[in-house]
């Protein structure tokens, strides 16, 4: 059995987030998600969800293809999530490129490209602005 692990914050799921869980998906058997905590989320990305880490979390397991969600509690667990939970691939947003390369002697690391014209602070910003959400 293949296992994939990816992070991110989840927060209002929208077609980008789908595609790339779906697109880490098909790297292996299962996925694993490490969802961040909104006490994480606060104090290390500055960032105030819209939705709690419970619903998120809730959401995150309703979908066919997250087969398990952990929490994100800090930026150091990546190694050990990786080795406790037997990864063999690390995947994340190619936004991201480079950051996890140190993962490469546990395991293989793939960078996906993100849905071009989505992300969660575009949605709140038109939401704030009125525009299209």
């Amino acid at each position: 059995m293949r296992t994939v692990l990816t992070y991110g914050t989840f927060d209002l799921l929208h077609i980008g987030h789908i595609n790339l869980l779906r697109r880490a998906r098909d790297l292996g058997d299962r996925l694993i998600v490490a969802l961040s905590t909104d006490e994480f989320n606060l104090a290390e990305k500055n960032k105030v969800c819209v939705n709690t880490y419970a619903d998120r979390k809730v959401i995150l397991e309703s979908l066919r293809f997250v087969d398990l969600v952990i929490p994100e509690e800090n930026w150091e667990q990546k190694v050990t999530d990786v080795v406790t939970h037997e990864v063999d691939v690390f995947t994340i947003g190619d936004d991201w490129k480079g950051h996890f390369d140190f993962l490469k002697d546990k395991c293989e690391v793939v960078y996906l490209p993100r849905t071009a014209n989505i992300s969660t602070t575009e949605i709140k910003q038109n939401i704030a602005t009125g525009g299209r959400g």
